[in-house]
């Protein structure tokens, strides 16, 4: 923690690199995050999609010149096998996006009439909120599939589907799906690229800031061409 830069709060490495007292703690900041992103109204500005893409780069330990340098995982138990290691990541992550989820489903149901009366804050936007009602009319259950993979919405979906009381057994089922979805497709891309890379002598460690930046603007580009098509019709 010496040092401390608060720019540092905007990097998904500095988060999974994280120590305390000597302790690594990335695995516990990264499970957190995803709950809070996925769980918490207030989370929607966190960085989930690069944040997991990067955790599946630490996910397993590492020798280099003798040295063992601990993965995420490694912080909570240590397995010798590389595919073990990533799975219990994906497993980690998926189980914090699900309770997540039946946490803002739990909220939407209990808090919809007071959330669409809520003045805007800087913790809160009634924009972010209908919007994603809008997104889950036209994609139904499918919508908390979809909005995993999108910024704000997936923030949002879980208590859109709680006011509109989906049926729970419904959206457990699209719940765990998406969770799982997510989580593989994210954790297992970060760690097999990083491989596939690393052969070629390219270390993507050294690539961070162009590799968020990169997922920043593939995540958000959707939401925003959606947001660009909506305006004219929003005008007649």
């Amino acid at each position: 923690m010496n040092n401390f830069d608060w720019t540092q709060l905007l990097n998904p490495e500095f988060y999974i690199t994280l120590k305390i007292a000597g302790i690594h703690i990335g695995l516990y900041i990264v499970l957190f995050i995803v709950f809070a992103e996925t769980g918490l109204f207030a989370g929607f500005f966190l960085p989930g999609d690069s944040l997991l893409f990067l955790a599946g780069i630490y996910a397993a330990g590492s020798e280099v010149n003798g040295v063992y340098h601990p993965g995420l995982v490694d912080q909570f138990i240590h397995i010798n096998n590389e595919f073990i290691n990533v799975l219990i990541l994906v497993s980690f992550v998926a189980l914090a996006g699900i309770l997540g989820n039946m946490v803002g489903y739990w909220f939407g149901s209990k808090s919809g009439y007071y959330l669409f009366k809520k003045e805007d804050s800087f913790w809160f936007k009634k924009k972010y909120l209908l919007q994603s009602k809008d997104f889950f009319e036209k994609y139904g259950g499918k919508a908390i599939i979809f909005a995993r993979f999108l910024p704000i919405f997936r923030t949002f979906a879980p208590i859109i589907a709680g006011i509109v009381s989906m049926e729970k057994k419904k959206f457990m089922f699209f719940n765990i799906v998406s969770s799982f979805l997510w989580s593989f497709i994210l954790i297992f891309s970060g760690h097999y690229l990083y491989g596939i890379f690393l052969e070629y002598g390219i270390d993507l460690k050294e690539h961070i800031e162009k590799i968020v930046i990169g997922i920043i603007l593939i995540s958000t580009v959707p939401v925003f061409v959606k947001l660009l098509k909506k305006r004219p019709a929003d005008k007649v």
